[in-house]
């Protein structure tokens, strides 16, 4: 479980891949601290488990369904990468609930450049605009964002400088894919609804109780 709060950019020192696997090493510092063999680290949203360990860098593997699901299949050497260790219990929720699964593969539609700040038109994964609302949060390559604006198959970010500086997201160019973690209690939500065959209506509430 993570946060979305990126404590470090990292760089991918190696990648070695594999039919159904791949290899990857990840040039970093402040992750190190207390990280131990087994633990989980967010690598641009993407929940990976350490592997190994060196004095600066750490090993891990990725299977073929987090290939197939999430942007590191078109990783390259080099490549910069938005890094976060797991969440401790008493730690505080500075960003929200992030799980480290991703839902899909987003596109950068627009990027516009404001005098303090910086706002991302995103392209949603087909059929996911239901996990959105405005106000809302998401992880966008592993960084807790709030959801400005949203239309039928788009968001809007606005992003701070400081987040800005400190993640990948200063890198980001139109046509960038991106991987993207919806809210984990809006899943849940739309789950139970998608299980009731049907959207929620005036009358559904009614026969749960409510008042109308």
């Amino acid at each position: 479980m993570f946060t979305g709060l990126i404590e470090e950019i990292g760089t991918i020192e190696n990648i070695v891949r594999q039919q159904d696997k791949m290899n990857l090493s990840i040039k970093a510092k402040k992750v190190l601290t207390d990280t131990k063999i087994d633990d989980s680290i967010s690598i641009n949203g993407i929940c990976l488990t350490v592997v190994d360990i060196k004095t600066n860098s750490f090993a891990v593997q990725a299977v073929r369904e987090t290939m197939q699901k999430s942007t590191i299949a078109n990783w390259r050497k080099g490549e910069f990468v938005n890094l976060e260790r797991a969440m401790k219990i008493n730690d505080r929720l500075g960003g929200h609930i992030v799980q480290g699964h991703i839902d899909g593969i987003g596109t950068i539609d627009k990027i516009t450049k404001l005098s303090n700040a910086l706002e991302l038109e995103i392209i949603l994964p087909i059929g996911k605009n239901a996990y959105t609302i405005e106000k809302g949060s998401i992880a966008i390559d592993g960084i807790s964002l709030t959801i400005a604006k949203k239309a039928r198959d788009k968001i809007r970010i606005a992003v701070i400088p400081h987040t800005l500086n400190n993640t990948t997201l200063k890198d980001k160019k139109v046509n960038d894919k991106i991987n993207i973690e919806f809210d984990f209690f809006a899943k849940y939500i739309q789950n139970y609804l998608d299980g009731t065959k049907g959207v929620l209506t005036e009358s559904k509430l009614k026969s749960w109780g409510y008042e109308i």
